[in-house]
């Protein structure tokens, strides 16, 4: 699917490694022309034991596994993550697990990890970057979690199990410290200008 913002302009055309709709949306308020294009990357194969190397590997694998079908491109891959003392939160698998997951969030803080890489197809010029933000949890009452989820049945498609975008769980934070596209939409756009100029995307001027 092609997006046609053309408020900048440039040769060569730009790609996410991504089938996530917040991302692409984030993107598109770039006002850059791109596509997106799943990268069907096998996650298993990445030791989850260390998140900031997690989403440096899966980044860079979803970028590789997608330049490869193209010749002429930019291709930027992402992976976000998060994590609570130390341990890296996986998608809850139940409406139980999910409860649980946001009772021990509840009155806490808890870090959530992107990474980003860029990898220009023609000139095999590179970046990587991984941002950091931190997010503190008011404290959340039984009842308050149980209408969260009888809100939104999506719950287990998050990482963190919960969508900070909309219903009840929009008022879940009470402070962040980073990136807040980051947290909102997986995808912090204020790093990505500056990277995609060192791999050679031209902007208008």
């Amino acid at each position: 699917m092609l997006k046609s913002l053309n408020l900048f302009a440039n040769m060569s055309k730009i790609i996410l490694a991504t089938t996530s709709p917040y991302r692409e949306e984030a993107f598109s308020f770039l006002g850059i022309s791109f596509e997106i294009e799943g990268s069907k990357v096998d996650e298993s194969q990445v030791p989850r034991t260390n998140p900031e190397e997690l989403v440096k590997q899966l980044s860079k694998l979803k970028a590789e596994a997608v330049a490869k079908n193209h010749s002429d491109a930019i291709v930027i891959g992402m992976d976000s993550v998060g994590c609570f003392e130390g341990k890296i939160l996986e998608k809850p698998k139940s409406r139980e697990e999910s409860f649980e997951r946001l009772k021990n969030l509840s009155g806490k803080k808890h870090e959530f990890y992107t990474g980003i890489y860029i990898i220009n197809i023609s000139t095999q010029i590179t970046e990587l970057k991984v941002v950091k933000s931190e997010i503190f949890m008011r404290e959340l009452s039984d009842s308050e979690i149980k209408r969260y989820l009888d809100q939104d049945p999506t719950y287990n498609t998050y990482a963190l199990g919960y969508d900070p975008l909309k219903n009840i769980s929009s008022s879940f934070i009470i402070k962040l410290v980073g990136s807040y596209n980051n947290v909102l939409r997986g995808i912090p756009l204020e790093v990505l200008p500056e990277m995609l100029s060192r791999v050679g995307y031209k902007f208008l001027t």
